[in-house]
């Protein structure tokens, strides 16, 4: 096991808390920061997180707070669990504490919906210069990992050296990190599983069934690789845990957001009360619009992306979108 450490987890959502709890688990000093003093004191009373991960109590080493700048003076390393949206304002907020030794570690998923750029590229635009840092990706459940039920993930980085070095802090009997240098493959993987989801669920919500579901998360493989290919990433990375190990995860269960948020958008409900039915951020919405305009970009074709877009964003009713991706006019490639 590796000597303990003090980590900042910055985001206690569902993913954040889960995280935190991981590596207090693992004998490591947590601080968890969340923004909203209210979340933080009803988690010290409770010493859970009863709204988003109830039933998971906190070991003595986990503690919360809503001072940033406090916690990351005292951290060896800092981990960022925040919606795709937020990760910008956060590192802005945050930079001149990070130092090359501390580095960055993130597990959103998405792209920052103001630029369109990786997060890779949003930490390279902050971020001192020679800090490392990684993504933790790939297929996992919060509730699952909070449960200690095994899990695989990726530690993806362009600078190898510093990943090797956090591996151990991640590792349990019941977690596994597999280290990837492919940072921006493993990002795209993340993101556009999560548009696909959307789209498995709006046709389990119109009531299609197992082989339309199938198909769709086999061509959105497709175009998947298709970007992949254009910008630069691994086909073994979208082939692999944080490609189509995640696109299977986020299309075959309801612990998805995204997933319930298709499924309720295919059943007629309307986008305000399905949000407020999750209660938390649906990262596939905002990056439908981010993946579209880098397709476009690069002319790479993704027939599902460019419908889900319509059915998000132009009020093409959902239905009417599957039936346009069997067209063989203008369907599926």
């Amino acid at each position: 096991m590796a000597a303990s450490k003090t980590f900042t987890v910055i985001g206690a959502g569902s993913w954040g808390t889960a995280l935190a709890l991981l590596l207090a688990r693992n004998q490591h000093k947590v601080l968890l920061w969340t923004r909203e003093e209210s979340h933080r004191l009803t988690m010290q009373a409770a010493r859970e997180n009863t709204k988003y991960l109830p039933g998971n109590p906190f070991p003595e080493s986990l503690q919360l707070t809503n001072d940033l700048t406090l916690a990351l003076k005292q951290s060896d390393h800092v981990l960022v669990c925040v919606p795709s949206h937020a990760f910008r304002d956060i590192l802005l907020s945050i930079h001149t504490y990070i130092t090359p030794s501390m580095g960055l570690v993130w597990a959103t998923k998405g792209l920052d919906p103001e630029t369109g750029q990786f997060l890779d590229q949003v930490a390279r635009g902050i971020l001192p210069d020679n800090t490392p840092f990684a993504l933790l990706t790939g297929p996992s459940f919060a509730k699952e990992v909070a449960k200690q039920q095994p899990t695989i993930v990726t530690l993806a980085s362009d600078n190898m050296a510093f990943i090797e070095s956090l591996q151990d802090y991640f590792q349990t009997p019941y977690f596994r990190t597999y280290l990837c240098d492919d940072i921006k493959g493993a990002e795209l993987g993340g993101a556009v599983k999560n548009i696909l989801a959307i789209a498995v669920g709006i046709a389990e919500g119109l009531g299609y069934g197992t082989n339309t579901k199938a198909g769709l998360m086999t061509r959105g493989l497709a175009e998947m690789m298709r970007l992949g290919t254009a910008i630069g990433a691994d086909k073994e990375t979208l082939m692999g845990l944080s490609g189509l190990g995640d696109l299977i995860l986020t299309c075959s269960d309801m612990q998805s957001r995204n997933l319930r948020f298709g499924v309720a958008i295919g059943k007629g409900k309307s986008f305000d009360e399905t949000y407020h039915e999750i209660g938390q951020v649906v990262e596939g919405v905002q990056t439908t619009a981010s993946i579209c305009k880098l397709a476009e970009h690069y002319k790479v074709d993704m027939p599902i992306t460019k419908l889900m877009y319509a059915v998000l964003y132009q009020n093409l009713p959902a239905k009417e979108a599957v039936n346009l991706l069997l067209s063989r006019e203008t369907g599926l490639e």
